[in-house]
This record gives structure tokens, C-alpha cells and sequence, in this order.
């Protein structure tokens, strides 16, 4: 009797912290673009391909304050959250924008089951490196 009160709570004890360590698999994101705008000085135009596997998102992050990014669904669906805005979900052909220095809270696949893909068109400073700073909780 008492090992199965022993093994009940170890299993108990393996399911919280496995559940607690889970984290939605990362995504894949790959410049497809990147160019300086001829007319507007130290300026350039960045392409970026967002993909989700089922389930996958990304942690909350930011930008460079210098960008302003358009982003259009290609497939499947994001569950999309900028800071000061609601969540909303953006389907297939659906697109949103983020202002510069705009903090990225929610930014995931909205489907379990299905891919998502998504291009992101950022307009910043030519000298910015990295698109993407996670926030440190």
C-alpha cells in the first residue's frame, strides 16, 4: 500500500514538472529581403519569413525602435498581441503593422494541428543587425 502511495506521488510530482517545463516549440524566421531604399538615406527594406509549426510561437520580444514592420499571413493563422492593442487572431490574406517601438506580447501559430507561415516587410535604419530582442521576464 505504501508504494503505491510512493509512486502515485512521484508520478504526480514528474507530470507538474514536465507540464511547467513545456514550452511551445520556436518557430523559424528567415530574411528573404534585405535592401537599402535608393530615396530615402540610410534606410532599408527587410523581407522576413515567419514559420510556425503547429502549436509554435514565439516569446514576447521587440523590434528596433527605428522599425516599422507590415506583416501579411500567408498561411494558416497568428495569434497576434502588440502592447496597448487587443489579441486578435489574422487568417490567410489578413495583415497588421507594428510602430515603431512597439512591444510584440502574443505571437503565435493559432492552430494545434496546422502550419502557419507569415511575411514580415521591415522599413529600419540600415545599420540595425538584430530584428528581435526577447523580453527578460
Amino acid at each position: 500500500m505504501f508504494t503505491r502511495y510512493l509512486l502515485a506521488a512521484a508520478f504526480a510530482a514528474l507530470s507538474i514538472t514536465a507540464a511547467s517545463a513545456a514550452e511551445p516549440p520556436a518557430g523559424k524566421v528567415s530574411v528573404v529581403f534585405d535592401r537599402p531604399i535608393p530615396n530615402l538615406p540610410d534606410k532599408s527594406m527587410k523581407g522576413v519569413l515567419v514559420e510556425y509549426g503547429p502549436g509554435a510561437a514565439s516569446p514576447s520580444h521587440t523590434h528596433p525602435k527605428t522599425a516599422f514592420i507590415y506583416a501579411t499571413v500567408l498561411e494558416g493563422s497568428f495569434r497576434i498581441k502588440v502592447k496597448g492593442e487587443p489579441e486578435k487572431i489574422y487568417n490567410v490574406g489578413e495583415n497588421f503593422v507594428e510602430e515603431p517601438g512597439s512591444v510584440h506580447e502574443v505571437s503565435a501559430n493559432a492552430s494545434d494541428t496546422k502550419p502557419a507561415r507569415l511575411l514580415a516587410v521591415f522599413v529600419l535604419d540600415s545599420n540595425e543587425k538584430e530584428l528581435v530582442t526577447p523580453i527578460k521576464k
